[in-house]
């Protein structure tokens, strides 16, 4: 996809756990703002100073994949605006890297192209399928909020 001729200049900004908590509420399409002890955060913004994007990366949710090297970019939400998402999942990828972190991941729902992944060089690993829940026999759980979609598990 080429740029379209009308498309805004964008930039890094750091922002707040507030403002990333705000955004990702009004903008991601199926994940609520759950989420503890982010590691990073950044957002995307016009030359103009508007916030358009912003991402947010911590500890890997699996807590087989929680092995200090591993950091999950956790939401990425935007209002739309061109290369946004891409932008941000760029800048995480590079950020995790330079901290240490020896892999960075992230799920997309399989119903989500990736092309934003795609973009800046993240690669499919699994796909993982549909499950009822986070419930298991060690450590049940009856909340249906955790329902879950089959998802595809990506790795910059």
């Amino acid at each position: 996809m080429t740029r379209p001729e009308n498309a805004q200049k964008l930039h890094l900004v750091p922002i707040s756990n507030e403002v990333a908590k705000d955004c990702i509420q009004r903008w991601h399409r199926h994940n609520g703002t759950t989420y503890f002890g982010d590691i990073l955060r950044v957002g995307c913004a016009t030359d103009e100073g508007t916030l358009v994007a912003v991402g947010v990366a911590g500890r890997p949710t699996a807590r087989h994949l929680a092995d200090g090297q591993t950091l999950e970019v956790w939401r990425v939400a935007s209002d739309g605006t061109f290369n946004s998402t891409s932008m941000l999942y760029g800048a995480l990828s590079k950020a995790g890297f330079a901290l240490g972190y020896t892999r960075i991941i992230t799920y997309t729902q399989a119903d989500e192209s990736g092309a934003s992944l795609r973009a800046v060089g993240w690669r499919v690993v699994a796909k993982r399928p549909a499950r009822k829940g986070w419930s298991a026999p060690s450590r049940p759980r009856g909340d249906a909020r955790y329902m879950t979609s089959a998802r595809t598990l990506w790795e910059a």
